[in-house]
């Protein structure tokens, strides 16, 4: 149930992460979370999209330098504490975070929604299921 995110190098100077979003949104592809991490040289956009596939080509037709990851997608109850409550359950399991971010949905605004990159995506998937916790799927994500 792992989802897939794509990675886009950016070079770090001014209008690059427009130019990347624009070239998006001229293709219809619709962002749904995103997150960028920098350096003095580059950046990383990692993105979740209605059309990983579509994103791809996309980008790479735009001389964009891109690639795919797998993710695991979590919905978490927006109440104190909920977030929490799911890194307990990671911390059970002895799945590593290396990366986590969050997006709203559109339709329940009593969740938020969080995209992790962790060490072992299948490991920590069907770990964190014998706990209880389903990850979204890709469908969903699409939906939310």
């Amino acid at each position: 149930m792992s989802i897939k995110q794509i990675s886009v190098f950016l070079e770090n100077k001014p209008g690059q992460l427009a130019a990347m979003t624009g070239l998006l949104a001229d293709n219809n592809v619709d962002i749904r979370a995103l997150s960028l991490a920098e350096t003095q040289d580059f950046g990383i956009a990692r993105m979740i999209v209605d059309d990983i596939y579509e994103a791809a080509n996309v980008l790479r037709n735009g001389d964009f330098i891109a690639n795919f990851s797998h993710v695991l997608a979590f919905a978490v109850p927006d109440t104190p504490g909920g977030l929490h409550q799911l890194l307990n359950a990671f911390n059970e399991a002895g799945v590593n975070v290396e990366y986590m971010y969050a997006f709203l949905g559109n339709n329940d605004a009593s969740h938020a929604y969080m995209i992790f990159r962790v060490t072992d995506t299948k490991e920590s998937e069907a770990k964190l299921i014998s706990l209880g916790y389903r990850p979204l799927t890709q469908e969903e994500i699409a939906q939310i």
